[in-house]
């Protein structure tokens, strides 16, 4: 069995072989995108095994190497920094260092889901730039009003709204940003529109999706994102495992004795952290079991509101995960 470290970059890659009781072989940089990287990697005796860092576009990797391969294992890229802290840091001496761990079976690894999965989350946090575009369209349409001194009436976004926004006597400055700006709003609007039509084919297909909309207060949204980042529960041991996983624990620092909480870590998917803090803010007004939770984290205190909000996420996605593993529905604590 040889082993194989791999540093992977977009346009020049170095790989490192060792043989079977982990004596160096061989080192070579393969300049050139991935395809000939592939080339490359092909010429090696098998069987081999090999190992990368999870980065951009790892999941081809993963699945192309795989057909190679006798094993494919993508390090963790943030654990992996844990193990070698080191002065000394170029391509070379990263392959060299993947590979050791290879060999020693002590790489860190990191989950690769489905194809069909990783396109999944792909269309998820696609949907979430087009919305923050569209976002900003309309924040530039309100200065604009503001600027100008115009008072935008109440549902400004509606078909009426539009239309009242669409004939408003502006400069001719001011006017022709305005049509620019409505353009580009409805462009934005039409694809949402698209990229949701999709994605709600794709989450009926899948029934956790459903399963999570029993919660009061979680929509299409929320339930596709967590069900498609989860993806297999049965990879967590823990619940605990589950909060890391989404960074909703918070910070740690602890040493003889002493125990040091600081914020949440923000590890993992933003997206589904965003939608998981504001489906519990629909949750509290819905739900008497997670307001009683949200109230009893709060303590009545105006200062730990925000505290009371990102715990009760972080409780909302635990009882996400358990619906999950068992499929069963939400249901109210008497």
């Amino acid at each position: 069995m040889v082993y194989v470290g791999l540093d992977v970059h977009q346009r020049t890659s170095t790989l490192c072989i060792l043989d079977d009781n982990g004596r160096h072989v061989k080192t070579a940089t393969v300049k050139g995108p991935w395809p000939r990287l592939l080339v490359e990697v092909g010429k090696i005796k098998r069987p081999f095994s090999i190992c990368f860092e999870a980065t951009c576009g790892y999941g081809y990797l993963h699945d192309a190497l795989g057909k190679m391969a006798r094993r494919v294992v993508v390090a963790h890229p943030g654990q992996l920094r844990l193990i070698f802290r080191s002065k000394r840091k170029n391509d070379r001496v990263d392959a060299e260092k993947l590979a050791k761990l290879l060999f020693l079976d002590e790489v860190p690894p990191a989950y690769v889901p489905s194809v069909d999965v990783r396109q999944w989350r792909s269309l998820i946090e696609f949907r979430r730039r087009l919305v923050d575009r569209q976002t900003r369209c309309k924040n530039a349409i309100r200065s604009l009003l503001r600027s100008g001194g115009v008072q935008g009436p109440r549902g400004l976004w509606t078909r009426k709204g539009l239309a009242w926004l669409a004939e408003l006597e502006l400069h001719a400055a001011a006017g022709l940003q305005r049509r620019l700006l409505l353009a580009e709003l409805a462009g934005f609007r039409g694809q949402v529109r698209e990229v949701t039509k999709v994605l709600d084919a794709m989450g009926d297909r899948h029934p956790g999706v459903s399963v999570l909309r029993t919660i009061p207060g979680v929509g299409a949204r929320t339930a596709e994102t967590v069900v498609a980042y989860l993806d297999d529960p049965s990879r967590f041991t823990r619940t605990r495992q589950v909060g890391a996983y989404f960074g909703l624990v918070p910070s740690q620092d602890a040493s003889a004795g002493v125990n040091r909480l600081g914020h949440i870590t923000r590890q993992g998917p933003p997206t589904a952290r965003k939608y998981l803090v504001e489906a519990a803010w629909q949750a509290i007004r819905r739900s008497p079991t997670v307001r009683a939770y949200y109230e009893r984290i709060g303590r009545g205190r105006k200062d730990r509101r925000k505290t009371a909000l990102v715990a009760t996420a972080h409780y909302l996605l635990r009882c996400m995960y358990a619906m999950l593993s068992t499929g069963e529905v939400w249901r109210e604590v008497a």
